[in-house]
């Protein structure tokens, strides 16, 4: 597999337990770690760190190169809050529409990536043109444009650019991929949440319990690439080391295909409803005595207890995944987020395990705290059907 891209959380550091350090990631598994996510001052159009504390996790996932000279260390700006209403709700959209910001911003970027020491950037627009991400109908021109530009900055520096697509045709549909296709160095696609508690809301069906990395569904996400001829060695898939949980309608009716009444109770560390970091997933099964129960064909994992009913991934789904999408030819996989592990690495080392990665022991010692150590503060193909081989080329 050529690429393993993994996102970092910024806000993981702030977590009330399960907090996952960079010196926790196993050395060798990843080509990519994306530190998300970065800022955008919707005054001055410049990147920007979103507090002082992310400053000092650059300078922390920046020391994992020493042990792995092959790594890239790239900075995500964007995500799904960045385009919530608020400040920074329509920078990308305005910044996309000017050539007078784009200046001042590609300025800001090859200064931050100096300062930093990124090896890249990563953009993560949710969504252009779509109303509910903030967008505006000629975002679908722009877009291709802006990025064509910012190409050619990134390039100038030697440093790489990648955006990540969605999985649903609904916002795919806002992305002119082809125009796309040549700015980039790859695509990360987000073949996960494809369900959640936003299934309430949805007219033309009811809210099923349905798992939210379905591979039969993944599968259809791609086919909307190769329909418009995207090469498969440009995607990234992505994987989930998390679960998006629900409270079934009925406790006698916990299958998939039954019905939900609301997002799952939030966890004592991820704290949001619906959503359930694999650690806190582990936990539940252990102390519960759970017995996870697996969908072959979907390549997922479920468990349940009482009204509460969540899906995964471990090291027997997740090879699945990656089985897959070495039959598809793809560039790769994607993590998010390797911040949801636990202490020990358990889901980045069953990954390592799959992608036959040979890898270094990332976790903490028991009685080492990543929180004590030194904070340095700034400054400033086509695929085949009978598993042959993919073709050279």
């Amino acid at each position: 597999m050529e690429r393993v891209v993994g996102y970092f959380e910024g806000w993981a550091k702030n977590r009330p337990c399960e907090v996952f350090w960079p010196e926790q990631i196993p050395i060798g598994l990843y080509t990519h770690i994306n530190f998300a996510f970065g800022t955008i001052n919707p005054n001055t159009f410049s990147i920007e760190a979103n507090d002082r504390e992310d400053t000092d996790m650059y300078e922390r996932l920046m020391l994992l190169k020493k042990k792995d000279k092959n790594l890239k260390i790239y900075l995500a700006i964007g995500g799904w809050t960045f385009n919530d209403p608020g400040p920074t709700a329509k920078i990308f959209s305005n910044l996309a529409a000017s050539p007078a910001r784009q200046k001042s911003f590609f300025n800001s970027v090859m200064s931050f990536m100096a300062t930093h020491k990124f090896d890249g950037l990563d953009l993560d627009w949710e969504y252009p043109v779509a109303e509910d991400g903030s967008g505006r109908e000629i975002d679908y021109k722009t877009f291709p444009i802006f990025m064509a530009a910012l190409k050619k900055i990134m390039g100038s520096g030697n440093k790489g650019l990648t955006i990540t697509l969605p999985a649903s045709y609904w916002y795919l549909q806002y992305f002119d991929i082809q125009k796309l296709e040549p700015t980039v160095d790859f695509f990360n696609i987000m073949s996960y949440d494809l369900h959640g508690a936003w299934d309430q809301n949805v007219t033309w069906t009811q809210p099923y319990l349905n798992a939210h990395t379905n591979l039969t569904e993944i599968d259809l996400a791609l086919d909307l690439l190769w329909r418009n001829n995207i090469k498969p060695e440009k995607v990234v898939m992505g994987l989930g080391f998390y679960g998006r949980a629900f409270t079934a309608q009925s406790a006698a009716c916990r299958k998939p295909g039954c019905l939900f009444s609301e997002p799952a109770n939030a966890g004592r560390c991820s704290r949001e409803n619906g959503i359930l970091l694999n650690s806190e997933i582990d936990n539940e099964i252990k102390n519960r005595n759970l017995k996870p129960e697996l969908y072959k064909e979907e390549a997922v994992k479920t468990v349940t207890w009482g009204k509460q009913w969540v899906s995964f991934d471990d090291e027997d789904t997740l090879k699945m995944k990656v089985d897959r999408a070495g039959e598809r030819c793809l560039g790769g996989v994607m993590v998010w987020a390797i911040s949801h592990d636990t202490r020990d690495a358990k889901y980045n080392k069953a990954l390592a395990k799959v992608l036959g990665r040979k890898v270094t022991s990332g976790s903490l010692d028991d009685d080492e705290k990543a929180a004590d150590f030194v904070k340095k503060p700034y400054e400033q193909c086509r695929w085949t059907n009978c598993k042959e081989p993919c073709p050279k080329g």
